[in-house]
């Protein structure tokens, strides 16, 4: 039995208490008597409300069950979609478009309204993760590139276990070609440049002719640091973000360069997601602290952790600001050392065991966890937004708090994280509004009723994001009954994601987002395929987007080339006037009538072979059994798992949501059996077991499948994936883990 302790109408589990009295409070100032009355009366008042929400979710489903069943099959253009969407609207699924929708988030951090570039999301469990995601604000492009598939291993560039020169020929070459896209010369090229040295608050470069030139734009050249005549590094500005070219002759890379450039360091991830949700397995009170501290740690900047690396143990701190001599040297430029970070809080679903509350009836039931990470993940933030500017280690230099909110399905559920957010500020003693919200749209009734949602949380909301998997799993769990979902390679051709996507930049611009927050896209969840996302990512910017995720501090150095390829905040711009010239309207129906378009086939059209749809559940058996194994043996919430074919994927819950939710609606329209399922996940625990031989950690599946919590687990998700809230995993992998953790 956890131990409490009674506080108000609260039972505390005592490590979250030792946390909040010992650490938290004491770091923030906010008195003790304060907080935890004020703690006591918003669960009082908001734990009903939170609840009314889902029960509101569960009504909406059920109608739209009941459409389903009675008008089966996919719903395209013409008086069916008439009929579907005026049902819609008569079941509360779609809301009238507010008038004014307009944001009017202030005070937001140039990295979130002013600039473009990667986002990282990283488990905030992990001490090393999260430090090395607040450090990736730069990165060595020469890593990045040397070291992943960008160079080709082709024609002698193998990455080998030494250093190959010709590879390293090949990095060299690639990144003096992206100073000259990027800071282009007057004449010449940086290619086979043999100096740069300053010289009356110019750079003067010189070629591989000989001869001097200068910047085609002097403005680039934005400062230096080391001796003028012979510079240690020289910073370019190119699209508002900086590349930092390295000189050291003394390196084994500067001394075989003419000019001695030894580095390209990239700005790269401007800001980081700490993950409270999808990517972490938190499932109680001693996980909940282990994540809280570690967010304390960060913004205090005290976090630390000991790092192993060739060989040499070392500690790795957060990184101080970078600070260079102006070009006429005189006066110093400070750069922002560290990306600038939100802490992602869990939805509206689900509640945890770390807090008991008494409800109206008497009874103590666990406390929904978006109430208690928002009131101790923003208390937290307090410590940022006492320290002085002068301090050499601060988040936000305007004043706000960043919370990615999830799942979140349509208005009413932002007005109440805004109402959510607001007391807990009063509580203590904050602004209002200094707790800006990214705002996720990735579930359907969200997506249907944008502009309403921005409206409900118009003076918070620092971002806008388009998450495929999630959105994908909602899509599948609200048509269950429609019909047999299409495979899932054929859904990223669907008419209604092309919507989506478009949709979220369109509205987003149209409610006044740009230079106010981000718009954001979605994850690159293959880390060793940096060439592959080297040309689709760009995609991402080109389609007015001002962030994007990836997986990793290199990935984002890569990414970062695609934001000085894109101009993303003229090309919002651009489109931002596009968007006004357009019928209001006739772009609401028009948009409407694709988003609402679900991927379902008609029952006589799924006539897929046999092959084909064994092939469709060994994908989706495999990634659910990879995932969950080490979620539930092992509480590990995210992590490199290898596809069917081996390819290693980045995968969270949002990815077991799609799985599952295809499993069981296959299942549900007969498209496959029950049995057949059964034998497909006994055949693939087989195949994952094999792709962990090497985890001494790891508890095999196959012939241990009635005691395997993992593999019951993993069962669970598909044969009970139709009678899930929403589709979501979460409440059945919380289930399983806390009882491994039990036993």
């Amino acid at each position: 039995m956890t131990a409490r302790t009674a506080i108000h109408h609260l039972q505390v589990a005592n490590p979250l208490l030792s946390f909040i009295n010992d650490q938290m409070l004491p770091a923030t100032g906010v008195d003790q008597d304060k907080f935890w009355k004020g703690f006591n009366d918003i669960v009082a008042d908001l734990a009903p409300k939170n609840i009314a929400l889902l029960a509101e979710r569960d009504r909406i489903q059920t109608a739209m069950d009941e459409w389903h069943s009675a008008n089966p099959g996919p719903v395209s253009e013409g008086k069916a979609m008439k009929a579907y969407r005026k049902y819609l609207s008569q079941i509360g699924y779609l809301v009238p478009e507010p008038k004014n929708a307009q944001a009017t988030t202030a005070n937001v951090d140039a990295e979130l309204a002013k600039l473009a570039g990667p986002q990282l999301v990283v488990p905030i469990l992990n001490a090393r993760y999260a430090l090395n995601a607040a450090n990736a604000r730069w990165g060595s492009l020469y890593d990045a590139l040397y070291g992943t598939d960008a160079i080709s291993e082709a024609d002698g560039c193998e990455k080998g276990s030494g250093y190959n020169p010709k590879r390293g020929a090949k990095v060299i070459d690639y990144c003096r070609n992206v100073l000259d896209r990027t800071a282009p010369l007057k004449t010449g090229s940086h290619v086979g440049s043999q100096g740069y040295a300053v010289k009356a608050g110019k750079l003067v470069v010189t070629l591989a002719n000989g001869k001097n030139t200068t910047l085609a734009d002097a403005k680039q050249f934005v400062g230096y640091t080391g001796d003028a005549k012979a510079p240690a590094s020289v910073l370019f500005v190119h699209n508002g973000i900086h590349l930092d070219l390295q000189i050291n002759k003394s390196t084994a890379i500067g001394k075989t360069d003419p000019a001695g450039v030894s580095d390209l360091i990239a700005e790269s991830a401007l800001s980081t997601i700490l993950d409270l949700e999808d990517s972490v397995a938190a499932v109680d009170a001693d996980d909940k602290v282990l994540a809280y501290a570690n967010w304390l740690g960060i913004l205090q900047g005290t976090l630390s952790e000991e790092v192993q690396k060739g060989g040499k143990t070392f500690t790795r701190t957060m990184n101080a600001d970078r600070e260079y001599t102006k070009p006429a040297g005189k006066g110093t430029v400070s750069l922002h050392g560290r990306s600038l970070m939100f802490v992602r809080n869990v939805g509206h679903l689900m509640t945890n065991p770390a807090i008991l509350y008494k409800a109206a009836d008497g009874s103590m039931k666990e406390i929904p966890e978006g109430i208690l990470d928002a009131m101790v993940t923003v208390t937290c933030a307090l410590v940022d937004l006492q320290k002085k500017s002068s301090h050499p280690l601060r988040n936000s230099r305007t004043g706000s708090v960043y919370i990615v909110k999830p799942k979140m399905h349509g208005p009413a559920e932002v007005a109440f994280a805004d109402e959510l957010f607001g007391r807990v500020e009063k509580v203590i003693g904050m602004k209002p509004s200094t707790v800006k919200l990214g705002i996720m749209d990735e579930e359907r009734r969200t997506s249907a009723n944008l502009k309403a949602c921005i409206a409900a949380a118009k003076s918070r909301v620092a971002f806008i994001n388009t998450g495929f998997l999630d959105r994908t799993g909602d899509e599948m769990h609200t048509c269950m009954l429609a019909g047999p979902v299409m495979r899932k390679g054929d859904i990223k051709n669907s008419v209604w994601l092309g919507a989506y996507e478009k949709n979220n930049v369109n509205v987003g611009l149209a409610c006044g987002l740009r230079g106010r927050a981000q718009i954001g896209k979605g994850m690159w969840a293959m880390p060793d395929l940096m060439a592959d996302m080297l040309k689709a990512k760009i995609g991402h910017p080109l389609a007015g987007a001002n962030t994007a995720w990836v997986p990793s501090p290199t990935a984002a150095t890569l990414h970062a080339m695609h934001y000085h390829q894109v101009d993303v905040p003229a090309l919002q711009k651009q489109m931002e006037k596009a968007v006004a010239k357009q019928d209001a309207k006739v772009l609401r129906d028009e948009t409407l009538n694709q988003l609402l378009q679900f991927p379902v086939v008609a029952k006589d059209a799924a006539n897929w072979s046999e092959e084909d749809k064994q092939k469709e559940l060994d994908n989706n058996a495999q990634g659910i059994l990879g995932y969950v194994v080490r979620w539930v043996d092992q509480g590990v919430g995210c992590s490199k798992v290898p596809d069917i074919n081996g390819v290693g994927l980045m995968e969270d819950r949002a990815t077991l949501r799609i799985s599952s939710q295809h499993m069981a609606n296959w299942m549900h329209h007969g498209v496959v059996s029950e049995k057949q399922v059964k034998q497909t996940m006994e055949r693939m625990a087989a195949v994952v077991d094999a792709q962990n031989a090497g985890d001494a950690a790891y508890q095999p599946m196959a012939g241990n499948f009635a005691k395997s919590a993992a593999y019951k687990a993993a069962c669970d998700l598909v044969f009970k994936g139709k009678a899930q809230p929403s589709g979501y995993t979460e409440p059945l992998l919380h289930a399983w883990r806390l009882k491994v953790k039990a036993a």
